[in-house]
């Protein structure tokens, strides 16, 4: 109940929505927020797969920790490593100093990797071993840090399908997919389309004077298939 609530609470980080899908991903969230395992949110672009890793983390008894986000295909593989793990002072030209990574940073809240599935594979041995070990190492060093971090990830294609092409890891899809969110795109809950509507207008409606909406343009809205959600 005391779940429950916060979560239904917290309009920063909700999840627009009345359907079925919806009211199914905050059960999972109610049951599992509190839970140390990994979670897996599946998804297309724009489904709001990060509005979920926040509502986890803030429903979560680590709300009062950090909550660190990585994008997986925003950085090259070199640099991905660093800011995930951390480096030691000269480990690379341009290290002029140690850095802690974002894993570290995470101690003691939660980690959220988004794009996971477009991690190289080298990297994906790399997190496979900080998720058995609950350990890193910074990048040039050798001293075995322990760590205490909940991690929560995203994927926009199905992981399935990349590991029959050998570009993803299965021992790893198997770490990362204890709990499984699957988030429908838009146009598989058209039922929540009013709700987001409605939730549009009071967000952005006053500075462009729009009070309602009338039913012709709901329809055009409800018949519509929003790609890229």
């Amino acid at each position: 109940i005391r779940l429950k609530n916060e979560i239904r609470s917290k309009a920063k980080y909700q999840l627009i929505g009345n359907s079925p899908a919806v009211k199914k991903i905050y059960d999972i969230i109610e049951t599992v927020a509190d839970s140390e395992h990994t979670v897996l949110i599946e998804g297309e672009s724009g489904t709001g797969k990060e509005v979920i890793a926040n509502l986890l983390h803030h429903s979560s008894s680590r709300r009062n920790g950090p909550f660190i986000k990585v994008s997986c295909a925003a950085l090259s593989e070199s640099l991905l490593e660093s800011e995930l793990f951390g480096h030691e002072k000269g480990a690379f030209t341009g290290a002029i100093k140690e850095k802690k990574g974002r894993f570290e940073r995470a101690d003691g809240g939660t980690i959220f990797l988004d794009d996971v599935d477009d991690m190289p594979l080298s990297m994906q041995v790399k997190l496979l071993r900080v998720l058995q070990e609950r350990e890193i190492e910074r990048v040039g060093g050798s001293r075995v840090i322990p760590i205490d971090v909940r991690v929560i990830c995203a994927t926009k294609v199905n992981l399935r399908e990349k590991i029959k092409t050998g570009e993803f890891r299965e021992d790893l899809f198997y770490r990362l997919n204890v709990i499984p969110i699957y988030v429908p795109p838009l146009r598989e809950r058209k039922e929540d389309i009013p709700l987001l509507v409605e939730h549009f207008i009071q967000k952005h409606g006053q500075q462009k004077k729009v009070r309602s909406i009338s039913p012709k343009a709901m329809d055009y809205l409800m018949k519509y298939d929003w790609p890229g959600n």
